[in-house]
């Protein structure tokens, strides 16, 4: 469990917190860029608790900027698109880009006054078809060279999602090794069997209570994590009929994303990135990008995923109709009863716990090692910025943005002889930028 400092620091991100000037020290995605065609209105958004306004320019440049005029607090997001940037409504103030006051056709000429005049703005760039801003103080960093986000746009889905919850509860859910085995499973009826046969392409599983007899077969039996230099990765082993055992690995990415299975198929071709980030403590985006390396990614990938969302990103299962829970569908196809789209059911978990989950009362077993071991490097990157550092994975050279060492693929099979531990020291992945230069021995 967390104390109720350690919970605060950890979930509170708005501006002049500690968590929040964690965040900011990061890349953040903001939007979708088929949010803002070319062309297109200004758009009102929120992050990290900021109303802010999103625009292309015309000149296609992308500007975030206070969403609140600096004269009278006019909603920009009203604004008109011209003259090199975003022109105010009520009294024709016009704004570029870097938040330079460029004209304020209400004041007399020669003054010099829009000179004075520092509004609001953050630097973006579009990238994978998602649009990124930094929202921190002085240079921003490198953004982080993830796989996905180089792949070609045939190899690569991105989607959004909304969520009325604190953005951790979404994030650790990503990591929680053994809830795909309930939340996630088909019953082991004929009806089960079928569903779970229609759903070739994503990670499936039969009820826990489909093999009594070989129960461990299904359930991981020892866990682990260790930290790296982007936060933590981890590991869940399980044992296997005969003489044989299975590991898995995913990854906790600073500070709010993931690198876990979920990707396309085979495992191991591929992985998915989910991406929470706060519109304020109690509410947040996630955005999600998946990719394939050898080829294009089937264009039915993800749209079981995005066919429980409305047009505006939110889930048409939600909290205001049970999240269209069936409990007929209970007794004879899944475990759950929130159909067979998955996510509906990872969006009730991470509402349920309520709008910011209080981890003073929770109580953590093995098997959630990966949690606490992400909980801890996220802990110490928020201390490291409290101390006025740089926390982990800020990438400021080329030569550190080489993220090869985020690894995520099929089961590894191994002998029924290795513990957990065994295999993390014989298998010894990297934990740091395989690019990054190693310290001269002492």
């Amino acid at each position: 469990m967390l104390s109720r400092e350690e919970n605060d620091l950890i979930c509170r991100t708005g501006p002049g917190t500690p968590g929040g000037e964690f965040m900011r020290r990061y890349w953040q995605p903001v939007a979708l860029a088929e949010e803002l065609p070319s062309g297109g209105p200004p758009v009102p958004v929120r992050i990290l608790g900021e109303d802010l306004v999103l625009f292309r320019d015309d000149r296609e440049r992308i500007g975030l900027l206070g969403l609140h005029c600096s004269h009278r607090a006019s909603d920009l997001s009203y604004g008109r698109i011209e003259d090199g940037g975003l022109r105010c409504l009520y009294h024709g103030w016009l704004y570029d880009i870097h938040g330079n006051c460029l004209e304020q056709p209400n004041e007399p000429p020669g003054r010099g006054f829009q000179d004075k005049i520092r509004h609001p703005a953050y630097p973006c760039q579009e990238k994978a078809g998602v649009i990124f801003a930094y929202l921190g103080p002085g240079e921003p960093p490198l953004l982080p060279a993830y796989e996905a986000l180089d792949v070609s746009e045939e190899h690569r889905w991105i989607a959004k999602a909304f969520h009325e919850c604190n953005y951790l509860q979404g994030l650790e859910g990503n990591y929680d090794a053994t809830h795909v085995l309930f939340l996630h499973s088909f019953l082991p009826t004929p009806e089960g069997r079928k569903a779970s046969g229609q759903r070739a392409n994503d990670q499936v599983s039969l009820d826990y209570r489909a093999d009594p007899d070989n129960r461990l077969s299904r359930v991981p039996v020892e866990y682990d994590s260790e930290e790296t230099d982007f936060g933590s990765r981890y590991y869940s082993l399980r044992d296997i009929r005969g003489d044989q055992r299975g590991v898995s690995v995913g990854n906790f990415v600073l500070p709010n994303l993931c690198a876990v299975q979920g990707g396309p198929q085979p495992r191991g071709d591929g992985y998915l990135i989910n991406w929470h980030v706060p519109i304020d403590d109690e509410h947040h985006w996630r955005f999600s990008i998946a990719f394939k390396r050898s080829g294009p990614l089937d264009r039915e990938f993800g749209k079981r995923r995005t066919s429980v969302l409305s047009s505006d990103y939110k889930f048409i299962p939600n909290k205001t109709n049970r999240y269209l829970q069936n409990r007929e569908e209970m007794k004879r196809t899944t475990f759950a009863g929130f159909g067979t789209v998955f996510v509906v059911g990872d969006h009730f978990t991470t509402e349920s716990a309520g709008p910011i989950q209080d981890r003073t009362k929770e109580h953590l077993g093995m098997a959630d090692r990966p949690i606490t071991g992400a909980r801890r490097a996220a802990l110490k990157a928020i201390r490291q910025v409290q101390e006025g550092k740089d926390p982990p994975h800020v990438i400021r050279s080329p030569e550190q943005n080489d993220m090869s060492h985020i690894l995520v693929g099929e089961e590894e099979i191994i002998s029924s002889s290795m513990s957990l531990k065994d295999y993390i020291r014989q298998r010894a992945m990297p934990t740091q930028s395989p690019r990054m230069k190693k310290p001269p021995l002492a």
